[in-house]
């Protein structure tokens, strides 16, 4: 490193080394197809090429630059790969990657309006935008009493709206003095138990405990059953405890099963209370930017919170979760905390909003920026064409599954994700998973529905094509052929 007066790398340096970047990002996407998908290092390989102790010194960025090659690249497991099927997808698009470039480049931090009114404005806007491409109730928009925001991801969301759901159901007491369960008679909340693990961490998180939440059983399809959330609800009513809090989801992680909103919405409405009902669609929210899919949003006009996450469907980089709430002063009056050093006459005269009120950390980073720019380039036009896409690819998947003698469909296709096994059972079932993902031509991944071995194949990669998923189609059953001939 040649010597100067300080450590910064020069304004020229930069341009010259984001070039290279840039590039080197645009390489990456045009062999990441042809790459092993799964990363097939074992654990420990990564620390042991880097040295014991930091740099005494700084190092010029081309030795930085060149170990990314080196020692990160084989640690990765290709999540852009048109080749990736397993977990939902978490896409970027080269849009959002420009995006979060400039919000870095920024360094903007969030937290008030008057810290960068930009980033609080472009915000509310963008939420608002959201929220009527995907056909959402008004009541999330900012002109009525509720709004979005953007969280990191909708784990964070959860424990927001169970924090807001707490607070309202006691009145801000449990705020004042902390959850005193055997004083209020215990808090309880209900989700189904093919619902994110999320929901049970946020009931830790926000002292409920893992006691106080029912984990409700689901139909034939692994959607909550309303008669079974109901009888739940009425047999803590009897013993005196306090439902306050239904976790419902549109599109569950393992089949992505939808529950049941309407009914739900109704029976959480009749047996009176003040319960309030958040609605967890982080991979299905996404499609209801097609107005065909739309009719898994009936019966949100009547749930307090919402939230999907762009980061995974939308083209918009991990993380940037929606999240809708329809009475913002809910959140705001569990969330807020006001300190002399936050205080600004924008906010207290009700003319701006501060989003640090909105969330579990103080500081935020400019989300929006990616976003926006996702929006603008893609367009609901084109958002649409390629879920529509993924959702015909999903089809014709499903369809070869069904016509195959070997193989059963656990559920019939929900959107995008197909959930198949082999017919002789659990075994060569994961035989099978583990050796397609061996190969590194694919990656798929599992869970158990109905106490059967699960592979799930999910389409929603950006390049993702006919191709990609004929030959995952092919890979899966010449590996089953191969193992029934054994």
């Amino acid at each position: 490193m040649s010597p100067r007066n300080d450590y910064h790398m020069t304004a020229a340096e930069f341009r010259k080394f984001g070039r290279e970047v840039v590039d080197w990002i645009a390489d990456y996407y045009e062999w990441v197809e042809s790459g092993s998908v799964l990363s097939q290092v074992e654990p420990g390989d990564i620390r042991a090429m880097l040295p014991n102790d930091p740099p005494a010194v700084g190092e010029d960025f081309e030795d930085i630059f060149s170990d990314i090659d080196r020692i990160v690249m084989p640690g990765i497991t290709h999540w852009q790969s048109p080749n990736f099927f397993a977990y939902f997808p978490s896409n970027t698009s080269f849009p959002s990657i420009l995006g979060e470039m400039m919000a870095a480049g920024l360094g903007v931090q969030g937290m008030v309006w008057k810290t960068s009114p930009a980033a609080t404005e472009l915000e509310t806007h963008v939420l608002d935008w959201m929220a009527k491409l995907l056909g959402l109730p008004g009541r999330f928009l900012s002109s009525s009493a509720g709004g979005g925001v953007i969280q990191d991801t909708a784990s964070s969301a959860v424990v927001c709206a169970m924090l807001a759901a707490r607070e309202r159901v006691t009145n801000g007491q449990s705020n004042r003095h902390g959850v005193d369960q055997s004083a209020t008679g215990a808090l309880v909340a209900y989700t189904s138990n093919q619902s994110h693990s999320s929901v049970e961490k946020a009931a830790r998180i926000v002292g409920i405990g893992d006691m106080n939440i029912r984990l409700i059983d689901v139909d034939d399809g692994f959607a909550m059953r309303v008669e079974s959330l109901e009888n739940a609800i009425k047999q803590d009513l009897a013993a005196g405890r306090i439902p306050f809090f239904v976790c419902a989801t549109m599109g569950t992680t393992s089949s992505l099963a939808m529950d049941p909103l309407v009914e739900i919405g109704n029976l959480c409405g009749n047996l009176g209370g003040d319960i309030w009902l958040h609605v967890d669609a982080a991979m299905a929210g996404a499609a209801t930017v097609c107005e065909e899919f739309r009719s898994i949003n009936e019966g949100l006009e009547k749930v307090d919170s919402y939230c999907f996450n762009p980061h995974k469907w939308l083209f918009t980089n991990f993380d940037c979760n929606c999240f809708y709430v329809a009475d913002r002063q809910a959140l705001t009056g569990a969330l807020g905390i006001q300190r002399e050093y936050l205080r600004t006459a924008e906010y207290e005269s009700g003319a701006a909003i501060d989003y640090r009120d909105w969330q579990i950390p103080l500081g935020r980073r400019f989300r929006s920026l990616k976003l926006w720019f996702v929006l603008r380039h893609y367009g609901a036009e084109g958002l649409a064409h390629h879920i529509r896409e993924h959702v015909e690819l999903a089809k014709q998947f499903e369809q070869w599954v069904d016509d195959h003698s070997d193989f059963d469909l656990i559920v019939p296709r929900s959107l995008n994700t197909v959930c198949f096994c082999h017919r002789l059972g659990d075994s060569i079932t994961e035989r099978i998973l583990e050796s397609v993902n061996s190969t590194g031509r694919m990656y798929v991944s599992h869970t158990k529905l109905a106490d059967r071995y699960t592979i799930r194949m999910v389409v929603g990669g950006r390049d993702t094509k006919l191709r990609h998923v004929e030959q995952a189609w092919s890979l899966i059953t010449q590996t089953a052929e191969e193992m029934d001939s054994e």
